[in-house]
């Protein structure tokens, strides 16, 4: 029904002649991410600094707030503990738990045993001490994971639309993923193993909204082949802007009960996508679209000074 559309389904909105205040507003952002980053680094998790993991069965469905006070109580250092497992551990429900610790300056098979003195009448199911070299391979490998996703998609972007594009997603996609990077630092958020995943599907993500951009943008190139390249981004992002913004608010909204209720283990990986989802849909249109204004012109574009595009 007509009356039920709040948002119009085109907008006309001079994208590019606000691109000197994105710019602004997206340097500021970045030189914050780097400052914080060089200054304190990440706080990093167990898994990129070593601990110790037990996991343990109760008779009884466990009372998880208990446990970590009695836990902590002990004054390891940091300590996650989070319900794991299905099948027998269905019975009763939430009567495994997992139990992660950073030892300040004590080993870990010393910090199991300490543990496991604290878990009397649990089952011990497993337990495992991640040394320091360990942890720093994890850390390498997801540095390097989440570097090579970025490469392939510009590579693929390259191949299926035109290098200019290409260049145009490798910035995007490497910005939003730094930038949400930086919000870790800045606010000293446990960075772990699920920190990676989300930095990953954020990659994911982002270049979904860029695609988009640029296939609209090669759409009317070919309908509008005299039109200069400031005025068919300013057409093409119009042309998409309720689209985009009806995807992402669908997308935060699946987000938020898993950042209010999904606990201390998710509330780290839903705050990453909820900002990247906000960074990304930023950067599809001002980063990687009006990038393409200081490119050379893609092939059947009309080119043309850059600063033009503040009058289209």
């Amino acid at each position: 029904m007509p009356w039920l559309r709040f948002i119009p389904e085109t907008t006309n909105i001079d994208f590019v002649g606000w691109r000197y205040y994105a710019f602004a507003l997206d340097g500021l952002l970045v030189l914050i991410s780097i400052v914080s980053i060089v200054l304190q680094g990440f706080n990093l998790g167990i898994d990129f600094t070593g601990g110790a993991l037990i996991e343990a069965k109760y008779t009884q469905s466990v009372d998880i707030a208990a446990l970590r006070t009695k836990i902590g109580s002990l004054n390891f250092g940091e300590t996650q503990i989070n319900y794991v497992g299905s099948g027998e551990c269905d019975k009763p429900v939430n009567s495994c738990v997992e139990i992660r610790i950073q030892p300040k300056n004590q080993p870990g098979n010393v910090v199991v045993q300490k543990v496991k003195e604290q878990l009397a009448g649990y089952q011990i199911r497993d337990t495992n001490v991640i040394g320091p070299k360990v942890s720093e391979e994890l850390f390498s490998a997801g540095v390097w994971a989440t570097v090579a996703a970025i490469l392939l998609i510009s590579v693929y972007v390259a191949f299926r639309f035109e290098w200019q594009y290409g260049i145009g997603a490798l910035v995007a996609t490497g910005h939003d993923v730094f930038v949400t990077a930086g919000l870790f630092s800045v606010l000293k958020m446990d960075f772990t193993l699920n920190t990676v995943a989300a930095l990953l599907l954020l990659a994911g993500y982002s270049i979904n909204d860029t695609v988009i951009v640029f296939d609209r943008i090669r759409e009317n190139r070919r309908k509008y082949k005299r039109m200069p390249l400031s005025q068919l981004i300013n057409l093409s992002t119009n042309q998409i802007a309720t689209r985009t913004t009806l995807v992402s608010a669908a997308t935060a909204m699946s987000m938020l009960p898993l950042l209010f209720f999904g606990g201390p283990v998710l509330f780290n990986f839903s705050a990453a996508i909820l900002f990247g989802i906000l960074v990304g849909t930023f950067s599809s249109t001002y980063v990687a679209a009006a990038l393409l204004l200081y490119l050379p012109a893609p092939a059947g574009a009309v080119d043309e000074p850059a600063e033009s595009g503040a009058k289209a």
